[in-house]
């Protein structure tokens, strides 16, 4: 059996086996719950682990993970286990023999679906299926050896408990399997249940006598490109299908017919409406449908009215195949939109005007777009609940308002209290506004109510693929369902890449899912192998558990780029010019050009940036005021927490690679990597506030010993920094998702880890020593 990303190299096995047995002999912990005896015996353990890793993946080249996507390499398909046989009341489907029936007159989805199904088992199963083409209504009898796939118009005996669009059921009788759906689209997913349930078992196995019915929870699931802006290739687009989506993003920050609104993102890309209709025609293929923005600048104004209805008609009239239009306080003004106006009682009446405008026009031309107003630039701290409830009453009652789910909950660490900045899986959610605004919503007995609710990655780290806490992110698909959200957007701008936390939330999408326990306990086996199951759940309880303690909560420089954000000791020399004698103010042409002169290598971002930015001056303490709402003290304790818990589900994790059989080794190691990765993040993070609040005293200490021991202590930073910057590196060089985040492209790259190592051995060899040589130490 081949591995998943093309193979180990024969070299490479062999040495990794060897290294492998080696380990396993040398004694590392069996049993869950136990401790390696010393924190330098897990720093061994760790090292250990990292040389057979690095050994044994491939070096890949930025955006290499993209590539794969786009041929429709999903890492995530289980293949056949040869020596695994059915268990009893389980039924083998044979190499050779069997048929997909499906209604001639079927649409394309199901037929992409039906085909999807045979391209799986053909190549990941090594069972061949003929797909053949029947008539509406064909009866069971006389049928064996084949797969019946269609809608209740299509396929008698389906059970009478479908009852809404996605619904789906899958029987199984003696020598047959039935996928009857609701309609087209529950047969299609049908389809894709079977492909999960086989791969799940390693198998083409299913239980004798399965008859589920399982309701579609939502209306619409849509997430955005995980490849970058207008990325939508068609592998992909069959891949977002077979998770359970049904709807995308596209166009984000333009309008889909290409015209730029006064007052809005004219530095934005715009978008080519042949390619929107390109779109539109491809994903359908796939059952997938389109929501964009609509851009514009509305001041209230009988001229801009008037502005804005025309474009809506036009918009509408030119794509009449959209499902529906986000409008986004980020793109859909009411005049100038600054902090103080978007927060006012009159910003948002007028704003609700233009999104009753946008619903006015929209349905006179098609009753069924759906209008999707959503406030996410307007306060949302837990004291904006009036406000934020003021929102949801001045839109028109047939728009669909868009909740952010969680940003702004409140938390509390050692009695310091704060809440999350932005998108982040540290709390489940909602969050007290959105809580608010969702039972408002329900209230005024509005149609439905979406979220925008992050359900595998997040902006907490948003430069990693999937996040593996899936205990959290479960507890999360429960909230949204008690607060019966009826449709998510479920990722921004990193976007969705194939990963076994989106498996879980596909499953979790329809009723009737297995217990969470025999789910994950079936996803460990597939990608660990048998007798890993145990570790594996251990290491992922202990990874959830770490997240809770996270107090980084939003797209800042430790979530993002902690592992490649240089410390300064001292002020550095521009690497781009600098206006510092101009006319010019550096300070607004820095923050305007979202360029850090001292650190060219990372887009410097929106608010806090991506770099911890020194107050050379030494006026301000830096990390004292990136810590706030908590103390540095607090915030940098459970930063540590976090990493000690996240330690402690990779000595599992790592245990559990060891031990898979060569056609999941590689695959396994790159799961641990990423969940390495994200322990380096928060230990850097609090590394590198510990060392700029070092040099912030360093600055006003007068005492000889006083600055001996502090340089001290930020000299045993700097020496704990720069192997674990090495193994950052290393694993960056490995997994080319790791850094990528398309709104910036790569946070962090090799390239860029390299040059923080770089600064990191000059203070360490260069800058420190002359220090103490000028000062006397």
């Amino acid at each position: 059996m081949e591995s998943r990303w093309n193979g180990l190299k024969v070299g490479n096995l062999l040495a990794v086996t060897a290294m492998v047995a080696w380990w396993v002999l040398s004694g590392q912990r069996r049993v869950s719950g136990q401790t390696a005896n010393t924190t330098g015996e897990e720093q061994i353990r760790q090292q250990q682990f990292d040389a057979i890793a690095f050994r044994a993946l491939p070096v890949e080249q930025p955006y290499a993970f993209a590539k794969f996507l786009a041929q429709g390499k999903d890492s995530e398909l289980g293949y056949r286990d040869n020596k695994a046989v059915p268990a009893s009341g389980e039924f083998e489907i044979p190499l050779d023999g069997w048929s997909l029936l499906i209604n001639a007159d079927a649409g394309t989805p199901l037929r992409e679906a039906a085909r999807s199904l045979q391209l799986f088992l053909r190549n990941n199963m090594n069972v061949h299926l003929g797909i053949k083409e029947g008539t509406s209504g064909p009866s069971f009898r006389g049928l064996s050896r084949t797969i019946v796939a269609g809608s209740r118009s299509q396929v008698s005996g389906c059970s009478t408990d479908l009852d809404g669009p996605k619904d789906y059921q899958i029987a199984v009788k003696p020598e047959l399997i039935v996928v009857c759906g609701y309609d087209e689209a529950g047969a299609m997913y049908g389809l894709y249940n079977l492909e999960e349930r086989f791969s799940l078992r390693d198998a083409p196995f299913l239980p004798r006598g399965l008859n589920t019915v399982r309701h579609s929870l939502y209306t619409a699931r849509m997430t955005l490109s995980g490849l970058g802006w207008m990325e939508w290739p068609d592998n992909y687009l069959a891949m977002l299908a077979r998770y359970g989506f049904d709807s995308i993003y596209a166009a984000p920050y333009a309008n889909p017919d290409g015209t730029v609104a006064p007052g809005t993102y004219s530095e934005m890309r715009r978008v080519d409406p042949t390619a929107i209709h390109d779109l539109i025609k491809r994903a359908g293929r796939y059952g997938i449908k389109l929501y964009c923005p609509i851009l514009y600048d509305y001041t209230g104004t009988p001229e801009s009215a008037a502005g804005l209805r025309k474009l809506v008609r036009h918009i509408v009239r030119t794509f009449p195949e959209i499902r529906g239009y986000v409008l986004l306080t980020e793109g859909f003004y009411a005049g100038e939109p600054t902090w103080d106006s978007m927060n006012s009682a009159q910003w948002i009446r007028k704003w609700a005007d233009g999104v009753k405008i946008v619903t006015d026009e929209s349905h006179a031309i098609n009753p069924s777009i759906e209008v999707l107003p959503w406030d996410y630039g307007i306060k949302f701290s837990p004291d904006s609940v009036d406000l934020k409830k003021y929102v949801i009453d001045q839109l028109p009652k047939n728009s669909i308002p868009l909740v952010t789910f969680e940003n702004g909950k409140s938390f509390k660490f050692d009695g310091e209290e704060g809440s999350l900045k932005d998108y982040a899986i540290s709390q489940i959610g909602p969050s007290e506004v959105a809580q608010a605004q969702i039972a408002d919503a329900h209230h005024r007995g509005m149609p439905e109510v979406y979220a925008k609710a992050d359900t595998w990655a997040s902006w907490q780290f948003g430069t990693f693929p999937y996040l593996p806490f899936p205990y959290q992110w479960y507890a999360r698909y429960k909230a949204l369902e008690k607060y019966k959200i009826a449709g998510v957007m479920e990722s921004w701008t990193y976007g969705f890449k194939p990963n076994f936390i989106a498996e879980l939330r596909n499953w979790y999408s329809w009723s009737g899912a297995p217990p969470l326990s025999s789910l994950l306990r079936a996803i460990a086996r597939r990608d660990f192998g048998p007798g890993s199951e145990d570790l594996v759940l251990d290491a992922w309880k202990h990874f959830s558990h770490a997240i809770q303690l996270d107090p980084d909560t939003g797209p800042t420089v430790g979530g993002n780029n902690a592992v490649a954000d240089p410390f300064f000791f001292e002020e550095p020399q521009a690497g781009t010019f600098t206006l510092r004698h101009s006319f010019w103010d550096q300070k607004t042409w820095s923050e305007n050009s979202f360029v850090n002169p001292y650190w060219p290598f990372v887009f410097r971002g929106y608010m806090d940036g991506y770099v911890l930015y020194p107050d050379f001056t030494n006026h301000e303490n830096v990390a004292a005021e990136y810590a706030k709402p908590l103390s540095l003290p607090v915030f940098r304790k459970y930063l540590l927490l976090a990493a000690d818990e996240m330690r402690r589900g990779l000595e599992s994790y790592r245990q559990a690679a060891m031990a898979a059989p060569p056609s999941k080794k590689e695959h396994a190691l790159k799961m641990v990597l990423v969940a390495e990765q994200i322990e380096r993040m928060l230990r850097s993070n609090a590394a590198m506030l510990e060392f700029e609040n070092l040099r912030f005293e360093l600055s006003n200490e007068h005492d000889p010993a006083s600055s001996r021991g502090t340089l001290n202590r930020m000299v045993a930073i700097l020496q704990d920094e720069i192997p674990r910057t090495e193994g950052a590196l290393q694993t960056a060089e490995r997994d080319s998702r790791l850094g990528y985040e398309w709104e910036e492209d790569y946070l962090y790259s090799p390239y860029t880890i390299k040059k923080k190592l770089e600064v990191l051995h000059e203070e360490l060899t260069i800058q420190i020593p002359d220090y103490r040589k000028r000062h006397g130490m």
